[in-house]
């Protein structure tokens, strides 16, 4: 795996947290890039084991939701508390954001970055990829404040039960810092070689 440096771990590079991972390998849940190569939910989940269907907190959710292959992370749709920002800020597709989710939708104690994929001037609805904190700290990017997530779209390859519009589940972000579970209203849902295409609103944390 590709040294990132990143500090979403705790630790300041790589190399500390590899040290650590020694004497503690539970911490590899704390590396969002393991999460991503799924070296950890992917080995916990095989069988169908129930017991390993757990969030960090021990909370149990339903499947692990995946970014897009295409896509550089999660996607996300979002508005700003302040929906007129996206206006006065000239965001356009591309750029690189940062926000923290605020409210009913989330709540997230975590600061979000990424790069936007498209923009609604009019209502000031966008769609971004969270990307983690690697991003602005190497380029220039934008401070969005507060916002609220209105939904997640993303592939659903590893799940315990079958997956259906119409139901609310809670489901793992595959690379949620935090590895908290999520909770969302499935609307969408379209079903391709690569994984089952789906779109979850409605959400919250916990």
């Amino acid at each position: 795996m590709k040294m990132q440096d990143c500090g979403g771990c705790g630790f300041r590079t790589c190399a500390e947290f590899y040290e650590q991972l020694k004497e503690n390998p539970a911490l590899i849940k704390n590396c969002i890039y393991a999460q991503a190569s799924g070296e950890k939910i992917k080995q916990e989940t095989a069988g169908n084991n129930p017991a390993a269907w757990k969030d960090s907190l021990g909370r149990e959710f339903d499947f692990v939701l995946d970014h897009f292959p295409e896509e550089p992370g999660p996607r996300e749709i979002i508005i700003p508390h302040n929906p007129t920002l996206t206006r006065e800020m000239d965001l356009k597709a591309g750029e690189i954001i940062i926000g923290r989710p605020l409210g009913v939708s989330c709540g997230c104690p975590v600061t979000h970055s990424g790069i936007i994929m498209d923009v609604d001037k009019k209502t000031g609805v966008m769609a971004w990829c969270v990307t983690g904190p690697l991003t602005p700290r190497q380029k220039s990017f934008k401070d969005l404040g507060y916002y609220v997530a209105l939904a997640y779209e993303g592939l659903i390859q590893d799940s315990r039960c079958e997956v259906k519009i119409g139901i609310r589940y809670f489901f793992q972000p595959r690379r949620c810092m935090l590895q908290w579970r999520h909770s969302g209203l499935v609307n969408y849902l379209n079903r391709t070689p690569a994984g089952l295409q789906a779109r979850l609103e409605g959400l919250w944390i916990g």
